[in-house]
């Protein structure tokens, strides 16, 4: 752990479980943190994603984190009436501000999830789709990073039928940014090694795999997530009881709705051959039937 600053010890959090949802990106992760957001016993961070590990391994950044991250603190101080009062009683201010202090100081990762937890919490959580992108590096600082406190950290990965999520990604990218243009320009995005390794799920797994035990890795299929059996296995993962989901209730969808073209679904599919493959070696009867043959 030559590379790990040397780092405060929050006692606050020792015991308890801490869930690292990687991804992946466009796999229903926002639906996953309000959902273990009801769970008894889980404390979620008022920010979704915190992108702090990508934010120090950004080679496949698809944004400057940590620019974010400040523009965001400066919404917040921005807003209508006592800056003192919004302060004191805006969760999402405060994560924020929480934030932007880890982008000079590391303990304060911890420090935010250590002011946030209750004697009741027994798992707290960082859902942030990007850190599928880590690499193993990333990974591997990851575990090292969270070795310097009592935890038990849990790594948790959902995986959704490939050219589906690609779509989706890229129709979510137009979506936040129309100059990109990359449902039109479906064949440059093909050649973005940023958008191709959030894809990449064989590297993903085969990096996770490497890095951290087998009984601290959950892999999910975003087919089958919201059915009993799914979220059986994510809240006993997430050391909760299980309690039903609302899979009428859609969080944060694609706003872009436009179907995939015929040419581009045929070229997707051959992309993205390796993957099929490498995940029907790899998981089995486990892959959801609804993937692509």
């Amino acid at each position: 752990m030559s590379d790990i600053p040397e780092l405060q010890k929050f006692d606050a959090l020792n015991g308890r479980t801490f869930l690292v949802c990687v991804g992946a990106m466009k796999c229903a992760t926002s639906w996953i943190y309000h959902y273990l957001a009801t769970l008894p016993g889980v404390l979620v961070s008022p920010l979704k994603e915190l992108h702090f590990f990508n934010a120090k391994f950004a080679s496949n950044a698809l944004s400057d984190m940590e620019a974010i991250a400040i523009n965001r603190l400066q919404y917040h101080i921005g807003q209508e009436g006592d800056p003192v009062h919004n302060l004191k009683w805006r969760p999402a201010y405060q994560a924020s501000v929480d934030r932007v202090q880890m982008i000079y100081d590391d303990n304060a990762y911890f420090a935010h999830f250590a002011r946030l937890v209750t004697p009741g919490i027994r798992t707290f959580c960082d859902i942030t789709p990007a850190y599928s992108t880590l690499g193993p590096d990333g990974f591997a600082w990851m575990r090292d990073f969270c070795a310097t406190q009592d935890i038990r950290l849990r790594i948790l990965f959902v995986m959704r039928d490939p050219v589906d999520r690609l779509w989706s990604q890229l129709r979510h990218i137009t979506h936040a940014n129309p100059a990109t243009k990359l449902t039109d320009r479906w064949a440059e995005a093909l050649q973005s090694p940023r958008i191709m390794a959030r894809t990449d799920y064989r590297y993903t797994l085969q990096d996770i795999d490497a890095v951290f035990p087998a009984d601290d890795v959950l892999y999910l299929f975003y087919e089958d997530l919201f059915g009993e059996p799914a979220l059986r296995r994510l809240a006993d993962f997430a050391d909760a009881p299980y309690q039903p989901g609302k899979p009428e209730v859609v969080r944060n969808r694609t706003g872009l709705t436009l179907d995939l073209p015929a040419e581009a679904r045929d070229t997707f599919r051959t992309t993205l051959a390796a993957q099929y493959d490498y995940c029907r070696t790899r998981f089995g009867d486990r892959l959801p039937a609804s993937w692509m043959a």
